[in-house]
């Protein structure tokens, strides 16, 4: 049986699995395709606990646009599109969440924003790329958790702030989107750690809300947030990154309100668990490996005990957040790594952690274009061709292995549902 799985933005690589070994290829659920603008106009016009989108913008205030980095599939374009006739005469400034990551580049900026509203921003000066060590941040209080909420100056003196996202599952928060924007969003270093080091706890997980101290965390770090008028536009992406579903309004509500969908598009019901389990991190979440990291996360929810996990992921950037990397090559096998994370926590560790923990009952590969040395350093078996990877998978685990293939595993999440 014919397998395509994609590698970066235009690469495939085309498997030839038997149908003896295949127990799926398990893409995000079909859905039924909307009107999208149609659907953003009546979230537009009908928003959850806040009034209209044209109310909230009906001011001489400055509003300030809070839009996803490129290392998220969220579309903001398609939502400026349609909105930026209404904004354009306005006192707006956009903000890129990154967190803790990098600025984007041009192109990535252009898949952000489009290219002629990213042109006409870039003119008028209405941009920033929030920098969570350099920039200028205010605090505004304590979480209950005792996390210290400084966020970037350009959204903590703001009177107006639209927060614009997409919800998907997460391999630690549950979700993306909704409070998201502002932690890690636009947070500080020291935030953004402070929050992450609640990653470690066995209930952070994808589809975990209840009892996970990350999510907990950041919904009670919102409550520093009063002071602004917050408008949030959540969208929700089906397998063809078409949009399917949109809230608007009040950041929690919307948030909340957006679960159900990504639920019934990303929660892919599996019969059995496999031996090899080909988990991708689909363009743009290849970005680095900080990023990419996710696809092995939900991959192994559909791994067997002492199966091989291949991540395929292009890495294009490298690295990222050096944090993970250099806890990881500092150490010479995964339990070391575990046991220095106990030693104290620095952001980036949650990272490491959850790769390890795989590695002390499964092996864990991956495609990429890093370096032989980088992936053997963070505990990965290196290869470069997919067909290689698989070949050896099989030679190691048997004819009869059984094989699961997830071409987005970076959002899509496994569960096993008996018959």
């Amino acid at each position: 049986m014919k397998v395509s799985v994609g590698y970066g933005r235009d690469e495939t690589f085309e498997l030839e699995i038997s149908e003896k070994q295949l127990v799926g290829v398990y893409n995000p659920n079909s859905v039924s395709k909307i009107d999208y603008n149609q659907a953003l106009d009546e979230a537009l016009v009908q928003p959850l606990g806040k009034e209209s989108f044209d109310h909230f913008i009906d001011t001489d205030e400055r509003i300030v646009f809070i839009v996803n980095d490129g290392t998220r599939p969220t579309p903001t374009r398609k939502v400026l599109a349609r909105i930026y006739p209404k904004i354009k005469e306005k006192d707006i400034y956009f903000i890129v969440a990154t967190g803790c990551h990098r600025a984007p580049s041009e192109e990535e900026w252009h898949f952000i924003l489009g290219k002629e509203i990213y042109e006409d921003l870039h003119v008028k000066n209405r941009l920033w790329s929030h920098d969570s060590r350099k920039d200028a941040m205010v605090y505004l209080g304590k979480s209950t958790n005792g996390t210290e909420m400084y966020l970037n100056k350009i959204v903590a003196e703001a009177k107006k702030v639209c927060a614009i996202g997409s919800v998907e599952p997460h391999y630690f928060a549950g979700y993306t989107g909704g409070r998201k924007a502002f932690l890690p969003g636009v947070a500080a270093f020291e935030t953004i750690e402070q929050n992450h080091l609640l990653a470690l706890h066995p209930n952070a997980q994808a589809l975990s809300l209840k009892g996970n101290p990350v999510h907990e965390d950041m919904m009670d770090a919102m409550k520093v947030l009063t002071h602004i008028d917050v408008f949030a536009i959540m969208t929700v992406l089906d397998s063809d990154h078409d949009i399917c579903a949109v809230t608007a309004g009040d950041l929690s509500d919307s948030f909340y309100a957006a679960i159900d969908k990504a639920d019934e598009v990303f929660c892919v019901n599996i019969p059995q668990k496999a031996d090899i389990v080909i988990s991708v991190a689909p363009y743009p979440m290849d970005i680095d490996l900080y990023q990419s990291q996710k696809a092995l996360d939900n991959g192994k929810l559909a791994l067997k005990d002492k199966g091989i996990l291949i991540m395929v992921a292009k890495c294009r950037t490298g690295i990222g957040e050096e944090g993970f990397f250099n806890l990881m090559s500092s150490a010479h096998c995964p339990q070391e790594v575990l046991n220095k994370i106990k030693c104290g926590y620095k952001l980036g560790y949650h990272k490491a952690a959850k790769m390890a923990e795989i590695n002390l009952w499964a092996q864990s590969w991956a495609v990429s274009e890093l370096s032989d040395e980088e992936m053997k350093a963070v505990h990965l078996k290196p290869y470069h061709d997919l067909h290689v990877a698989l070949a050896d998978a099989i030679k190691e685990k048997g004819e009869n292995a059984s094989i699961i293939v997830l071409p987005f595993g970076s959002i899509t999440v496994p569960k096993v549902v008996s018959n």
